[in-house]
C-alpha cells in the first residue's frame, strides 16, 4: 500500500509516517521504481503501535524502547510492566502539578474583582513570582 493508504489504515498522517521513518521508529519503506513508498501490513501494525503509545503519552525515546521490546519475542514482560508503571508515576506527578496550578489560579481568580479597577491579584502574584507570604495563593 502507498503512504496515503498506510496513513488511513493506521490513523497516522503521511507527514508523521515520514517523520517516524526519519528518526528510526519505522523502518524506511521500500520504494517502487517510480520512487513511491510501499508499506506492508506489519508497517501498519507498527504505526498503530506508535500512535497508541503516543496517545498514552509515551515519549519518542520510550516508544523506541517499547518497539524494541515488542519486536523481541523472547523478552520478559517484567521490563514492559516496569516501563508502563514508571510512565504512570510520571503522569500522576504531572497530574498533581497541574491540579496544584489549577487550585492556585482558582484562588487568584477568586481574589480578583474582575472589574474596571487596575489592581489585579493575578498580575501581582505573577510579578512577585508567587513569593508573597501575606497571600495564601499557593494551596498545595
Amino acid at each position: 500500500m502507498n503512504i496515503g493508504e498506510a496513513a488511513a489504515a493506521s490513523g497516522v498522517s503521511a507527514k508523521m509516517i515520514r517523520h517516524y521513518e526519519s528518526i528510526g521508529l519505522l523502518t524506511p519503506a521500500p520504494r517502487s521504481a517510480a520512487g513511491y513508498r510501499h508499506y506492508a501490513g506489519r508497517d501498519v501494525e507498527t504505526l498503530r503501535f506508535i500512535r497508541r503509545s503516543r496517545d498514552l503519552g509515551f515519549s519518542l525515546d520510550a516508544i523506541s524502547g517499547l518497539l524494541d521490546l515488542w519486536r523481541d519475542r523472547g523478552r520478559a514482560s517484567a521490563e514492559v510492566k516496569q516501563m508502563a508503571l514508571a510512565h504512570v508515576e510520571a503522569l500522576e506527578t504531572k497530574i498533581a502539578e497541574l491540579q496544584s496550578m489549577a487550585r492556585t489560579l482558582h484562588h487568584l481568580a477568586d481574589a480578583c474583582h474582575g472589574d474596571d479597577r487596575p489592581d489585579c491579584p493575578i498580575l501581582d502574584d505573577l510579578a512577585r513570582g508567587g513569593q508573597d507570604e501575606a497571600c495564601a495563593c499557593h494551596i498545595e
